[in-house]
């Protein structure tokens, strides 16, 4: 086994949510735009051009979907659960970043985007603990 470290990444995940303070959000929904980026070793995967060998990112857009479906009020919150229920499921990764935004968000003047940007791991005196 050897070790080549890689940056291993899924962008645009797009999802129409209802996350939002607003009733209007709750009700009607928005579009939501999801990326993940993260190092992971691919050494054996470079090697046996086998899937089991590597991270699949299908896994990983199921895990975000699942969360994406849960509505919330606040980004921070839905990137705080994606990242939870990523790094339950995959332990073996030890660093990440999840990005959330939401297109045209509620405020008084243009804006085509608000974003929370989750560093994994981070300093914090509790544990996220994904929802069901």
């Amino acid at each position: 086994m050897k070790t080549m470290t890689a940056t291993i990444e899924l962008e645009g995940m797009q999802f129409t949510a209802y996350h939002g303070c607003l009733p209007s959000e709750r009700e009607e929904g928005n579009l939501f735009e999801v990326d993940f980026k993260c190092r992971y070793d691919i050494g054996d995967a470079a090697v046996s051009d086998d899937l089991e060998d590597t991270l699949d990112y299908g896994e990983i857009y199921d895990i975000v979907a699942a969360q994406m479906a849960v509505p919330s009020r606040l980004l921070e919150h839905v990137a705080a659960r994606i990242a939870g229920a990523i790094a339950s499921a995959h332990p073996e990764i030890v660093s990440f970043s999840i990005r959330v935004a939401k297109r045209n968000p509620p405020v008084k003047g243009p804006a085509q985007w608000s974003s929370v940007t989750l560093e994994w791991p981070y300093d914090s005196p509790f544990t996220i603990i994904p929802e069901q």
